[in-house]
C-alpha cells in the first residue's frame, strides 16, 4: 500500500486490485461513467458481470507487465487506474493505460498520484520501457496533467469517440521509459 497526502490535506490510499473488489469496481465504474463523456464508455454501457471483472483482476495480478491499482479516501474508493502491457514478445515492454476519478475528486491530486504510481512501478520493473494513453482532443486538463509527467503526443485519431450524435477526436500520447 501507498499513502499520499494530497494538497487539500487527505490522506490517499493506493493499492493493487483484488479480485474481491470487483463488485465494488463494477460499482464504482457504473458511477463514474455516469459522470463524464470523456471516457469510452458511458452511463451502462461498460458490460461485465461480476465474475467476469473478477477473472480480469486475477489474470492482470499474475501478469508482470499489467496493472490496476485503486484510490481510497476514508476507505472510499476515488479513483482507478488500469494498465495493459502487451501479451506478444515484440510488445510486452509497451502498453496503455486508463484512468477514472469520481468527479468529485476531480483537482485534488488523485489522478496525479495514480499517475505518479504507475511510471514509479514501470520504471522498477525490467519490462515496462513505454507507458501510451489516449485521450480526448478537447480534454484539456487531463492532456496538461499528462504533459506535467513527461508524456508527449505522438498523433491524432479523427473520430475516435461518437458521444450524443457528435463526432470527437483523440490524442495519443507516450511516456519512454529510460
Amino acid at each position: 500500500m501507498n499513502y499520499q497526502l494530497l494538497r487539500n490535506g487527505q490522506m490517499l490510499t493506493i493499492r493493487e486490485a483484488k479480485h474481491e473488489d470487483a463488485s465494488m469496481f463494477l460499482d464504482y465504474i457504473s458511477k463514474v461513467g455516469a459522470e463524464t463523456d470523456n471516457l469510452t464508455f458511458g452511463e451502462g454501457e461498460f458490460g461485465i458481470s461480476e465474475e467476469e471483472e473478477a477473472n480480469f483482476i486475477k489474470s492482470l495480478a499474475k501478469s508482470d507487465n499489467q496493472l490496476m491499482v485503486c484510490a481510497f479516501l476514508d476507505g472510499k474508493l476515488v479513483g482507478q487506474l488500469v494498465f495493459r502491457g502487451g501479451l506478444r514478445q515484440r510488445v510486452r515492454h509497451t502498453g496503455e493505460f486508463g484512468i477514472t476519478v469520481l468527479k468529485e475528486h476531480w483537482h485534488k491530486g488523485v489522478g496525479s498520484e495514480l499517475i505518479n504510481y504507475l511510471i514509479t512501478w514501470a520504471r522498477k520493473s525490467i519490462i515496462i520501457r513505454k507507458i501510451n494513453l489516449r485521450v480526448r482532443s478537447d480534454n484539456h486538463n487531463a492532456i496538461n496533467l499528462y504533459k506535467k509527467y513527461g508524456f508527449i503526443s505522438e498523433g491524432a485519431i479523427t473520430r475516435e469517440f461518437f458521444i450524443n450524435g457528435k463526432f470527437f477526436d483523440s490524442i495519443h500520447m507516450g511516456l519512454e521509459i529510460d
